[in-house]
């Protein structure tokens, strides 16, 4: 009888697979890694051998430099490969641009390790895509249900809003480098923003790659104000890391209204600790609806419940006589969203 875990089981340097001998996104160096997204705490330099899909691989480029694996295999979304005694296929996981869920199949038994994902619709990378399979990995960070995402274009309107009430403050949004930063900027053009939206400079590399994917994310101006003065930014967007936030860069600008965009937003003492006078409720994960939801839609035999709030998921499932147990991987961070 074959057992789940004789397929895919936790290990110290992340999830590892041993018919096939692999490992999934790999928190440390290993001889081969699959990895579903380009966010650092799943894709890590240094392994001998990479696959992931082809803006995955870009992705990792951009960020650790061309030598950031040994060697590179693309994989083409909905095709299967075998790795050793193992067929593995890609599919979209709606998280951000290149982003997959992977599924692994052994002697009939098929797990798919969905990395991070989202349900919503964003227009900066692919939909999530339901896989059938007998257990599911899923993600817990917003596992509560207390969490409950607003309507995106109702986030972009508040900010919106806010502009026109506000037309001599500077609009200081912050989101993270991959993913949110090009999906806030995309909605917003989407809504019929037009102007001019100015971007810190640690947002360069993976704006101008997005923009290469096909993403049109309008006009893009760096923000300095090297030769320029505070007034210059009057009225203006400005999207960075929420690292810069809190340093002297964030002061250059005219009364800056503090924006940051993320799914913990919801959580008010949050963004009051932070210093955030616009709160936008923007996730790039699913919330507990949609979670629990996706798993009604795939109804595996199992639940595997990775990095998060494990415990109310894992109850959901129970309530619902759906076998479920946490994994207890570490190395995986919330704070990105």
């Amino acid at each position: 009888m074959i057992r789940p875990e004789d397929l895919l089981r936790p290990m110290p340097q992340g999830l590892y697979c041993p018919p096939g001998d692999f490992y999934i996104d790999p928190v440390r160096p290993v001889e081969r890694a699959l990895v579903t997204h380009g966010h650092a705490d799943h894709a890590r330099p240094g392994n001998a051998k990479v696959m992931a899909t082809s803006q995955t691989l870009d992705i990792m480029a951009l960020r650790y430099g061309e030598d950031f694996a040994g060697a590179r295999q693309v994989a083409k979304l909905g095709e299967e490969v075998r790795i050793g005694d193992v067929t593995v296929s890609f599919h979209p996981a709606g998280h951000v641009l290149g982003s997959a869920q992977i599924a692994v199949e052994w002697q009939g038994l098929r797990i798919v390790a969905s990395g991070d994902y989202k349900r919503r619709a964003d227009p900066t990378c692919l939909s999530f895509e339901p896989v059938p399979c007998d257990v599911f990995i899923t993600e817990a960070t917003f596992a509560l249900p207390v969490f409950r995402h607003p309507d995106t274009a109702a986030e972009i309107g508040k900010l919106l809003d806010s502009l026109r009430h506000f037309p001599e403050r500077a609009h200081l949004v912050g989101a993270y480098a991959l993913g949110k930063a090009q999906r806030v900027i995309k909605h917003l053009r989407d809504a019929g923003y037009d102007e001019p939206i100015y971007i810190h400079g640690a947002l360069k590399k993976l704006c101008d790659y997005y923009q290469s994917q096909g993403i049109d994310l309008g006009v893009l101006e760096p923000a300095t104000v090297e030769g320029g003065k505070k007034g210059d930014f009057a009225g203006a967007v400005i999207v960075g890391p929420p690292s810069a936030f809190a340093d002297k860069w964030a002061r250059r600008f005219p009364d800056p209204v503090a924006s940051f965009a993320s799914g913990w937003m919801r959580v008010r003492q949050r963004a009051r600790q932070r210093g955030v006078e616009l709160p936008l409720i923007i996730s790039d994960h699913c919330d507990w609806d949609e979670l629990t939801e996706t798993l009604d839609e795939l109804a595996p035999q199992e639940v595997w419940v990775t990095h998060g709030r494990e415990e109310a998921l894992l109850r959901w499932c129970e309530l619902r006589q759906m076998r479920a147990k946490p994994l207890h991987l570490v190395g995986y961070e919330d704070e990105a969203e």
